[in-house]
């Protein structure tokens, strides 16, 4: 079973950079389908974008343009690079896995029904 591992959250002002970091056990990325979350307390969690085998991203509207994901298939490393943070992105971030083959349900790329495995996440606070 892969195992995702996030890193790299903190706190930072409003405007500046964060990059997260997913190490994944296990040669994931070309068995599986890889997407970013986020949560907010007291609401659902979000889908931000996604990354499958081949490479191909999708971007959730609310970070297009200011996020973009990327992996390093040597170090089995997925990416969420981060710019232009606002206060409401504030949030505990995740990665998850999808594997290519499965009977999961799938609800889209962004929807956390179509995942089976979660990292532990990584708090993000954007200050103003």
């Amino acid at each position: 079973q892969v195992q995702l591992v996030e890193s790299g959250g903190g706190s930072v002002q409003s405007g500046g950079s964060l990059r997260l970091s997913c190490a994944a056990s296990g040669n994931t990325y070309v068995n599986y389908l890889m997407g970013w979350f986020r949560q907010v307390p007291g609401k659902e969690r979000e889908g931000l974008g996604s990354m499958d085998s081949g490479g191909s991203t999708s971007y959730a509207d609310s970070v297009k343009g200011r996020f973009t994901i990327s992996r390093d298939g040597a170090k089995n490393t997925l990416y969420l690079q981060m710019s232009g943070l606002k206060p409401e992105d504030t949030a505990m971030y995740y990665c998850a896995a999808r594997r290519t083959y499965t009977s999961r349900y799938y609800g889209g790329l962004l929807s956390t029904q179509s995942y089976e495995i979660w990292g532990q996440g990584t708090q993000v606070t954007v200050s103003s």
